[in-house]
């Protein structure tokens, strides 16, 4: 019997223990998406505990202390970060088989040298053991990222961001570079006129203009695009149920524009062409730049309008969505290759169902001009553990090149989230050696070792040109 997450945890052979030890384990990471705040990097913000550094935010745990059965008290609510915590690893032991299980015990062993399992019996003692480490330096905000050896990351960041916090953060000589990345899915919003209004004025204020068009506003987007260029920005992202790719004209999206200017509501086919208008002029854009584009599709979001309402967005409401995405990728796609504007792409799959069709769509477009220009992104929201990663994996294995995969990243608003890394990393090794102990591929160690560097590290690197 195998102890519990013990330093060849995943690893299932020698050859696996091997690869991961020698060639993945030492690597940097480049963590080119998440959702962590720029200004506590900028602050180096030190936490008081585990309930303010690990439960704020992650729906995550929140959605399993639902189930579970814990009041919202506990959850969101007001009670204090030690009853909350209390609440939390109470619900831990009945996580088994579910990913936060691995998440919990890997972010305890890596980041503070727990290897005791979180239950409500060690609840108190491990709250108290981990509050005294985070007052400690090597636990602020920057310590933490240090201690995963992070050489990049990339937040997501809105358009009408100052970017104040990436700035002075770029003036300090620290050991990683955070960058911003350019996410605009507020600028097209057009099926809620009075909220994408009320964006537009936003703009007119931080661009310092008057909108009263459309050319007007992708000018002023365009000085967003660019002033994010002119503070490091390299990477665009949209986060969608699906791409957008219907025919419009320039008069089209003109009136369109003028009626949300007017608070008039729009049609169903006039949501659906300003939205394929707005996707193509940022595709253009980012192509200008050479920048790279990501696209996350697949997600249905606020399911509970009752505990939207309450909560507000991004509070656990949300599941894969059951989107039709073959077509209108293609087409896409299509009008920006046949112009030559399109640029290195990622789009990641939220629902297992569409994984060959991800993998087998990026091959389309992939033209000999970048090594690995079109990415069939890693596994991400609910697909982030074995399972879904291994399905990932395989997908792109068989229908594309595994080995000139961009790797894996956090999608996270934890700064506790870094080991998702080396559980890829974990899993990456492990399926390469399978494969060689089955006689699949042959033994030829340094070899896999340098695809399995590659993919953890080395692709990134030159595909972002960090």
């Amino acid at each position: 019997m195998k102890a519990f997450l013990d330093q060849d945890f995943l690893l299932q052979s020698e050859t696996a223990k091997k690869l991961y030890h020698e060639y993945a384990k030492p690597l940097g990471i480049i963590d080119y998406h998440n959702h962590l705040i720029p200004e506590q990097i900028a602050n180096n913000t030190q936490f008081e505990n585990l309930s303010q550094v690990w439960l704020n935010g992650d729906h995550y745990k929140w959605r399993a202390m639902r189930t579970h059965g814990i009041n919202e008290q506990y959850i969101t609510g007001d009670a204090s970060d030690r009853e909350k915590f209390r609440k939390w690893a109470e619900t831990v032991p009945y996580t088994m088989r579910n990913p936060l299980y691995h998440w919990t015990h890997l972010e305890l062993q890596r980041y503070f040298g727990i290897t005791e399992q979180l239950n409500a019996d060690s609840a108190d003692r491990i709250f108290d053991q981990t509050a005294e480490q985070l007052k400690d330096s090597s636990h602020s905000v920057r310590g933490l990222l240090k201690m995963m050896n992070v050489e990049v990351l990339c937040t997501t960041d809105d358009p009408l961001d100052n970017l104040e916090h990436h700035q002075a953060f770029a003036k300090e000589q620290e050991s990683f570079r955070m960058l911003p990345a350019f996410r605009p899915d507020k600028a097209m919003q057009a099926e809620n006129v009075e909220a994408l209004n009320a964006y537009i004025n936003q703009l007119e204020t931080v661009a310092n203009v008057s909108i009263d068009d459309l050319q007007g506003y992708l000018d002023a987007l365009k000085a967003r695009h660019d002033y994010f260029a002119e503070n490091g920005g390299s990477i665009s992202d949209h986060g969608l149920e699906q791409v957008y790719a219907a025919d419009f004209t320039e008069s089209e999206i003109n009136q369109i524009f003028s009626k949300i200017r007017q608070n008039s509501s729009l049609s169903e086919d006039e949501i659906i062409k300003f939205k394929s208008a707005m996707l193509l002029y940022f595709a253009q854009w980012d192509h200008e730049k050479g920048w790279v584009q990501q696209y996350h599709l697949g997600a249905l979001r606020n399911n509970n309008a009752r505990m939207l309402e309450q909560n507000g967005p991004d509070t656990g409401w949300d599941s894969i969505g059951d989107f039709v995405q073959g077509k209108a990728l293609s087409k896409f796609f299509n009008k920006l290759d046949s112009k030559d504007q399109l640029a290195k792409t990622i789009i990641y799959n939220l629902n297992p169902a569409d994984n060959e069709l991800f993998a087998t769509m990026i091959g389309n477009f992939n033209d000999g001009s970048v090594r690995g220009k079109m990415q069939f992104g890693s596994a991400w929201w609910f697909l982030d553990q074995k399972d879904g990663m291994t399905k990932q994996i395989n997908a792109l294995s068989n229908m594309g090149l595994l080995s000139c995969m961009v790797g894996m990243l956090t999608d996270s608003r934890s700064f506790l989230s870094f080991p998702r890394h080396e559980y890829f990393r974990r899993l990456l090794c492990n399926i390469f050696a399978e494969d060689i102990e089955n006689g699949e591929l042959p033994n030829d160690l340094e070899w896999v070792g340098k695809l399995v560097s590659d993919i953890c590290y080395h692709n990134a690197k030159q595909y972002f040109n960090f």
